[in-house]
């Protein structure tokens, strides 16, 4: 019997988090729990035994993208101009954050500590992700000093959650992210 609660528990792991996929796609990062419980067929106590907080399940439902974003910036780590990958990983971050509902929030980072970024696994993959493109241009004095990984996600999601109600986001995400790209050059 043991061996087949799992079983269970995996195939409502798994249901649970297609339909959340479902419900984040079309209401965001507030989706309802109840919702994706009644739409699973599960209670509401099943959904918070696999996803005990909002965070987990906007986690677990970016996790692809994540990871995408991560592919992406090993792909552009040592190739052209340092400066020139590090924005192209950010846009990317910001395009994929405007079309990925939910994502922006999974990639919130909470707590003033320095080490916050830990308890936020899609955040610690990003920031894993980031800090070679982000080294190599500080190294080449393309990106000022002193500007962190969590620092740029941040402007990244703080743009994305500036213009999500806008009449069209993803152009007034790329406006916001190209004015802010000005403040990252090194003085002069």
């Amino acid at each position: 019997m043991p061996d087949r609660q799992r079983a269970d528990a995996r195939r409502n792991y798994a249901r649970i988090l297609a339909v959340a996929e479902e419900e984040v796609a079309a209401h965001g990062a507030g989706a309802s729990l109840e919702q994706i419980a009644r739409v699973t067929g599960v209670g509401s106590a099943t959904v918070r035994r696999h996803f005990p907080t909002r965070r987990a399940l906007l986690e677990a439902v970016s996790h692809k993208r994540i990871e995408a974003l991560c592919v992406r910036a090993q792909e552009l780590t040592g190739k052209g101009d340092s400066r020139s990958a590090l924005l192209e990983w950010l846009s990317d971050v910001v395009a994929y954050c405007v079309s990925a509902r939910g994502l922006a929030a999974a990639l919130v980072y909470e707590g003033a500590e320095s080490d916050s970024i830990h308890e936020n696994t899609c955040s610690a993959m990003m920031e894993e992700a980031g800090s070679p493109l982000l080294r190599r241009a500080v190294q080449d004095g393309a990106v000022a000093t002193g500007i962190t990984v969590a620092d740029l996600i941040t402007l990244a999601v703080g743009i994305v959650l500036a213009t999500e109600h806008h009449p069209d986001p993803a152009a007034g995400a790329d406006r916001l992210f190209r004015l802010a790209v000005a403040g990252l050059s090194p003085q002069s």
